[in-house]
């Protein structure tokens, strides 16, 4: 097995691989790989913005792992994923993460934590809403299902009833996402045995099909408040982060981080909560913005703020890059004017990270006054090595300038 080390947007490493596998790899989209051209049978791998371990095997050769470091820590990393999931809990139950260097081990033990505590006080029980072919009367017939499918026979019954026991849509999620990552590697071997006493204490819920993407959907309610938190990780667990596939023969199992939604996805929910003490609302991924007068054209600003009234007041774009990527050196500031164009706005803002961007500290780094178009561009960075507490005010002084305030 040949194991790789890399870090977000590191350098490239080099190392010898069968053309197949370093071609499966290219293909992959996990990192660039291309070969290297003064080492024949060496191909350079650089990492981008996902980050996390994943295991690649093409059939007969040796599998390769990789792992990529995020260039944040680790703890903050989750705080970024926790905020953006829901910001009333990211608090509850934190757990120290400070001792990981790598993603898997350190999102089991979170994962491990949050389910500790969510069980803490017995499985949760609820009803759930059934509908099956019963050999009894059960419930309520369901009698244009019975017809169809049984052209008047009275047995099997088509029925619909509540059950309620630990069978529903909450444990189903926690339990597929137990098993799920105890597929994975690097997890931690004390905290594989706890997830597997985990495990079985939820295996009266229904197991989820394999391949489906659809997850059971669940409300929060105060009901289920304690298992919120764990709720929210299984459910990033289980959707696209995941990587599982199989393609003729490349096989490829691990669990990814994308640093660029994380970000943008924290910022924009961030924003959105600071900019919600000067009224209004604000919208993410808005729809309904088109360029053109015909609305052919659409675009979809990260976040928009509109006043009571309906009327834009900011447009906002989060970029988790460096500001002048190499072919495209103006391309976000082309972006955010035609945004502020189509929204009738005097201003627009770009938000990065910093340790992507060039400038240091937080606050504006640049503005730009737009010729013949009275409209104003402001670049922003955020310090993501910040504490949490710090990089919320640094995101509050940010609204206060996109809702017209100077910074203090």
């Amino acid at each position: 097995m040949t194991s790789v080390e890399l870090v977000e947007y590191g350098a490239a490493v080099t190392l010898p691989l069968p053309d197949e596998t370093g071609r499966a790899l290219a293909s992959s989209r996990i990192v660039d790989a291309v070969p290297d051209p003064y080492l024949p049978g060496n191909w350079r791998l650089r990492a981008g913005g996902k980050v996390g371990a994943v295991g690649l095997r093409v059939a007969g050769h040796a599998p390769v792992t990789l792992r990529i470091t995020p260039k944040v820590p680790i703890a903050r990393l989750f705080f970024l994923l926790g905020y953006a999931t829901n910001p009333r809990i990211h608090r509850d139950g934190t757990v120290d993460l400070a001792e990981y260097t790598e993603v898997l081990p350190a999102l089991a033990h979170a994962y491990e934590k949050a389910l500790e505590r969510a069980l803490r006080q017995g499985v949760l029980q609820g009803y759930r809403y059934t509908e099956e072919a019963a050999p009894v009367l059960r419930g309520r017939l369901r009698e244009a299902e019975q017809i169809r499918r049984h052209h008047g026979r009275s047995f099997p019954a088509e029925v619909a009833y509540d059950e309620y026991g630990t069978d529903i849509a909450e444990n189903r999620l926690l339990r597929a996402a137990t098993e799920r990552m105890l597929r994975l590697p690097r997890v931690p071997a004390d905290v594989r045995r706890r997830l597997r006493h985990h495990r079985a204490r939820l295996s009266e819920a229904g197991a989820l099909v394999p391949g489906r993407r659809d997850l059971p959907q669940w409300r929060a309610s105060r009901l289920n408040s304690r298992y919120q938190p764990a709720l929210r990780l299984a459910e990033t667990l289980l959707r696209g982060s995941s990587v599982e596939h199989l393609s003729g023969d490349l096989t490829v199992d691990g669990f990814l981080f994308d640093t660029h939604k994380v970000f943008e996805d924290f910022v924009c929910v961030a924003l959105r909560e600071a900019l919600s003490t000067y009224g209004g609302r604000s919208v993410l991924q808005a729809r309904g913005v088109h360029l053109d007068e015909g609305e052919t054209i659409r675009m979809r600003p990260d976040l928009v703020w509109y006043g009571h009234d309906g009327r834009p007041l900011a447009v906002v774009d989060a970029k988790y890059k460096a500001e002048r990527p190499e072919g495209f050196p103006d391309a976000d500031l082309y972006q955010m004017l035609a945004y502020c164009t189509a929204l009738g706005l005097p201003e627009g803002h770009l938000v990065y990270a910093k340790g992507l961007a060039s400038a240091p500290g937080d606050g504006p780094r640049a503005s730009h006054r737009v010729r013949h178009a009275a409209v104003v561009i402001h670049q922003h960075t955020l310090d993501l090595d910040r504490p949490p507490d710090e990089l919320l005010a640094s995101v509050a002084e940010l609204a206060r300038r996109a809702a017209g305030h100077p910074y203090q």
